[in-house]
């Protein structure tokens, strides 16, 4: 077959991109109707030129799909061992308001600073994953987020990839947010077992109380599954990361959960999971370099002295069962109500060493036109868990005298969490959430420690 020729680097990746999409959609239908649209698609958005899209509609009426793709994806040389690639990511602008208890307050200096805060902000990622031979993956995600502060100021937050707009349109940083080898041995329609090391998103499966859903931590995971039949499977997550290079006795956590998923019947379908974590040598951060925005962006725990001598490692429990009606008004196919709860306990700390929550969600959006409802009750006391790792916009007021507080997220928190999606698009989905809490044990006699979180989401997924 004739190879067309290019020697402008821009094209040839403008022609690699359209090739992957090309790959794709080929995958599906060998359709030659079919191919020569997408090839009008990609001459009109000047991936092709005129000339290579006709001299490909030409030889496509006499050559297979499979050597189409061999003469685009000539355009932009690849090892031999990449299959394919998957680029993804999405963009959210947000709204975000916090409204304190504590609506002023004077810093030891005499300064007043505003509690109360309105806030545009942005969040931008991007990633590709790489899929090659013997079912090796390869992967990396960047993303937005604020600077640090001070000795922090080189960083990205961990629990967070929040742009806010500020600085006269300054210029904005890309972090590194995910960074990923994974390696899958067995996966046939019974068995599953993966590896995956780097910087990755998160292997164990729990809410908010226990890991912010923006944690992407740093070492390696295994994850297993079995399928026992059609209707029942059993996951196992396990993995072990690191949280500061001190020393050779640095800090780390690890940890192990099994789920259960089972299918009843079309309507009814449960899941029920229990896991078990630890925080080895925390003592080591004492000193460096916690303390400091990013690192130290949530507060609640109590323990005497530093708070970095306790120990933590909870035992965690979560159920859910969820009813799928076949229909609900204004909503688009069946209708999924589920009922869920999650239960931790901390037995290396006595006192302020638990944590729980309960709520019910209804609908599932996601696909155009779908949406959900959801609302949650929590309390997280202050030493059930390592208070870096929670949910950073589940917000109360922490006083540390009559006349002086800051709004943040962590542990010693209530309160309640209501949640609205609806996906406009399957692209485009808005999203309104809103946190009202308070503490559980107060700092300060009689302080004022309420404090409201709402934010108000557009997001595009791509």
């Amino acid at each position: 077959m004739k190879k067309l020729t290019s020697t402008n680097p821009t094209t040839k990746f403008a022609i690699f991109a359209g090739a992957l999409a090309l790959m794709a959609f080929a995958s599906k239908s060998d359709a030659q109707s079919s191919v020569d649209a997408l090839l009008n698609k990609l001459e009109q958005k000047g991936v092709l030129t005129v000339d290579e899209a006709k001299e490909l509609k030409a030889e496509n009426a006499t050559n297979s799909v499979a050597d189409i793709n061999k003469v685009v994806s000539s355009k932009f040389t690849t090892a031999d061992w990449v299959n394919n690639y998957k680029f993804y990511g999405d963009l959210r602008g947000r709204y975000d308001q916090v409204e304190s208890d504590l609506h002023a307050f004077k810093t030891s200096g005499g300064a007043t600073t505003l509690n109360n805060n309105i806030r545009f902000r942005y969040r931008l990622r991007a990633g590709i994953t790489m899929t090659m031979k013997d079912d090796v993956q390869a992967g990396f995600r960047l993303g937005t987020d604020d600077t640090g502060k001070g000795a922090d100021a080189t960083t990205g937050n961990p629990l967070s990839n929040n742009s806010t707009l500020l600085g006269n349109g300054s210029k904005k940083p890309i972090w590194v947010d995910a960074a990923f080898g994974k390696w899958t041995p067995v996966n046939n329609s019974t068995w599953m077992l993966s590896s995956t090391v780097g910087k990755m998103d998160n292997p164990f499966m729990q809410s908010g109380m226990v890991f912010d859903p923006d944690f992407t931590p740093e070492g390696g995971a295994l994850q297993a599954s079995y399928k026992f039949n059609s209707d029942n499977t059993f996951l196992v997550n396990g993995g072990a990361f690191i949280i500061d290079q001190i020393n050779s006795r640095g800090p780390y956590f690890y940890g192990a959960q099994g789920i259960w998923n089972s299918t009843w019947s079309p309507h009814v379908a449960t899941s029920l999971g229990v896991a078990g974590y630890d925080i080895a040598n925390l003592g080591q951060v004492a000193g460096h370099g916690f303390g400091a925005t990013p690192y130290d962006s949530n507060i609640g725990n109590t323990m005497a002295g530093s708070r970095f001598t306790a120990n933590f490692n909870p035992i965690v429990a979560n159920a859910s069962v969820t009813y799928t009606l076949d229909s609900f008004p204004l909503y688009n196919g069946a209708f999924p109500i589920k009922f869920a709860g999650e239960y931790m306990k901390n037995p290396a700390t006595q006192g302020q060493n638990e944590g729980w929550w309960l709520g019910a969600t209804a609908g599932k959006s996601g696909k155009r036109g779908t949406w959900d409802l959801s609302y949650r009750y929590q309390k997280l006391d202050a030493n059930a868990w390592w208070d870096q790792l929670v949910d950073d916009d589940n917000i109360a007021t922490f006083p540390t005298s009559t006349t002086a507080g800051t709004a943040a997220g962590g542990t010693n928190i209530k309160g309640h969490l209501a949640k609205f999606n609806y996906s406009i698009f399957d692209s485009l989905t808005f999203t309104f959430t809103a946190y009202g809490n308070t503490l559980i044990h107060d700092p300060v006699v009689g302080a004022k420690t309420g404090a409201l979180h709402v934010m108000a989401d557009l997001m595009w997924k791509f």
